[in-house]
C-alpha cells in the first residue's frame, strides 16, 4: 500500500498530532516514516552573538538549525517508539516546499499533513501549507483533523 509516507512538523501540538496519526498509519502498513522540519535563516551575527554568550563547552552546538534538529529528533523518538523506520529532514526555507520536495525526493506514496490554517478566511490566503501541499504534491495526501 504506503512503502514511504512524508509528515511534516513544526514542534507544535497540532504538528506532533499529525506525526502521531503519520506513525500510527506508517506502522499499521509497514512504511517507512520521511519527518520534514523547515527553517528560516539565522542572520550569523545572531549566531555568532549566541555563542559568545554560551559555555565553551557547547558553543559548536549553537548552529541555526539547532531548534529544527531538536523538533525533528523528538518526532523521530515517537515513530522509533512505534517500531518504525524513520528518516529526518531539515530543509531551510518555506515548510510547505520542504514537504513537497521531500516527497519527489522519496519518491513518497503519501503526505500527511494536519489541516490546521485550513478553517475560515484563512484557507483562501497563500503560504497555508496544507493548502499549497494539497495543490501541488506529486502522491496522495491526507490530511489530518488537528484543529
Amino acid at each position: 500500500m504506503f512503502k514511504s509516507i512524508v509528515v511534516g512538523t513544526d514542534g507544535s501540538d497540532t504538528a506532533t498530532q499529525a506525526v502521531r496519526e503519520a506513525v500510527d498509519l506508517a506502522s499499521a502498513v509497514g512504511a517507512k516514516l520521511e519527518i520534514v522540519s523547515a527553517y528560516a535563516p539565522v542572520p550569523a551575527g545572531r549566531l555568532n552573538e549566541e555563542r559568545r554568550q554560551a559555555p565553551e563547552d557547547v558553543q559548536w552546538a549553537i548552529n541555526e538549525r539547532e531548534d529544527v534538529d531538536t523538533t525533528l529528533e523528538a518526532a523521530a523518538v515517537v515513530a522509533r517508539g512505534a517500531g518504525v523506520e524513520v528518516e529526518v529532514y531539515a530543509r531551510q526555507g518555506d515548510p510547505a516546499d520542504a514537504i513537497l520536495d521531500v516527497a519527489e525526493e522519496r519518491g513518497s506514496d503519501l503526505v500527511i499533513v494536519g489541516n490546521r490554517g485550513m478553517t475560515g478566511a484563512k484557507r483562501f490566503l497563500l503560504g497555508s501549507v496544507p493548502n499549497k501541499v494539497s495543490h501541488h504534491a506529486p502522491c496522495s495526501v491526507l490530511i489530518i483533523r488537528t484543529t
